[in-house]
């Protein structure tokens, strides 16, 4: 009687796995075709994605050094392995030699972006005078600001990943791909972390909010339009950038302690914004422009000229930038990756970044660490790799 319920209940049970089985590999198909365009980013064109792209909900941030003795060849060969390798796994495949495939077949609007810092073009990639005419001006660690509290361990880098998806099991994975395949050609030198909010738990469009509770990006151009092409990708200057960008980095640590001391109007005296929806302390939606000459009825000013908003607001068209920042919280504190992304560094990031400096009220609560940055190269085409335009010029 034992053995014939055994024999019943492996029958059964087998019966019963086989409908959940069924039923599984339903959801299991669901699940990587559902709106499976939507999944995934193309990673060709004229630009690298990664930029113009809705920010995904996580990245990673990987600033990598050449090792000594890496030649134009050498890095050649790593960029069309990062090439290859994230064709794969922008759209579900696994890298080539991945040891765990099945990480990758959800490409989760996975993209890869790749910079040059100034370390490419050192003499063993470049002959100086070819270095000195192909590197742009702007391609150097920033300006000494009197703000900064830089640490060695979170600046510069030879080569960037910038690796964005809305899961961040994808992301780590990528990351993992990325590195490992040219390990004997470069070494990472710093890998930072950022999320936003979940997908799917605020409205499509919703501006991003930094862990002070600031609504943080709202004065961005519009994607896919005149201003943000003028703003954001480089117009050939020099030749082989044109289609490309620039990225500066900053990781910002909060003082969230003493920031949270404050009462609300403090805060949103010090913001220039109302926290609650992000809007100028003049207006009643986020997007409203700034009065920045109203007063009350004692005269003083409604918005404080020191207020960030006040201090970061462009004075000309050329102070305009793409940022897409990302939140940080862990073990070495809590802050805002800052990225951002304009046709020159110099005409455009530093003006804001010093009257920043310079006096802007949030400076008490807000101190950068970290700063990087980089190259962005054009986008390439399915036989092509990002760098190709500078490296076979």
């Amino acid at each position: 009687m034992a053995e014939l319920t055994r024999r019943r209940l492996l029958g059964g049970g087998a019966a019963a796995l086989g409908v959940v089985g069924l039923g599984a590999a339903g959801i299991g198909r669901a699940t990587t075709t559902r709106d499976e365009k939507s999944r995934i980013v193309a990673i060709h064109g004229n630009h690298q994605a990664g930029i113009e792209t809705e920010p995904q909900a996580f990245a990673a941030f990987v600033a990598l050094d050449l090792r000594p003795g890496t030649d134009r060849r050498d890095l050649v060969g790593v960029l069309k392995v990062w090439a290859q390798d994230a064709h794969r796994l922008t759209t579900g495949v696994a890298g080539l030699g991945d040891s765990e495939p099945e990480l990758a077949e959800d490409p989760a609007r996975l993209t890869v972006t790749v910079g040059f810092g100034p370390g490419v073009f050192g003499p063993g990639v470049f002959a100086p005078d070819d270095a000195a005419k192909l590197r742009p001006e702007w391609l150097r660690p920033l300006p000494a600001f009197g703000i900064d509290r830089l640490e060695d361990r979170w600046n510069g880098g030879d080569l960037l990943l910038q690796v964005c998806a809305d899961d961040p099991v994808t992301v780590a994975h990528a990351v993992r791909t990325l590195t490992r395949t040219v390990r004997s050609q470069v070494s990472v030198r710093w890998v930072q972390r950022g999320f936003r909010n979940a997908v799917g738990t605020l409205p499509e469009g919703t501006t991003m909010r930094n862990l002070m509770g600031q609504v943080d990006g709202t004065v961005n151009p519009a994607p896919h339009s005149p201003e943000f092409d003028s703003r954001v990708w480089n117009p050939g200057s020099p030749l082989w950038l044109a289609g490309g960008s620039s990225l500066v980095f900053r990781r910002i640590r909060m003082e969230l302690d003493t920031w949270e001391e404050l009462d609300r109007p403090a805060r949103e005296l010090t913001v220039g914004r109302t926290l609650s929806n992000g809007a100028p302390l003049t207006g009643t939606a986020e997007r409203d422009d700034p009065d920045l000459d109203a007063v009350d009825r004692n005269g003083i000013p409604v918005i404080p000229p020191e207020s960030h908003m006040a201090r970061a607001r462009p004075r000309n068209a050329d102070e305009q930038f793409l940022r897409r920042g990302y939140n940080y919280d862990d073990v070495d504190g809590t802050g805002l990756l800052f990225a951002s992304y304009q046709a020159d560094v110099d005409r455009q990031f530093v003006p804001v970044q010093q009257r920043l400096a310079d006096h802007d009220a949030l400076n008490r609560w807000i101190t950068p660490i970290g700063s990087a940055v980089f190259a962005i190269p054009p986008g390439f085409g399915v036989d092509g790799y990002p760098g190709e335009t500078l490296l076979e010029g």
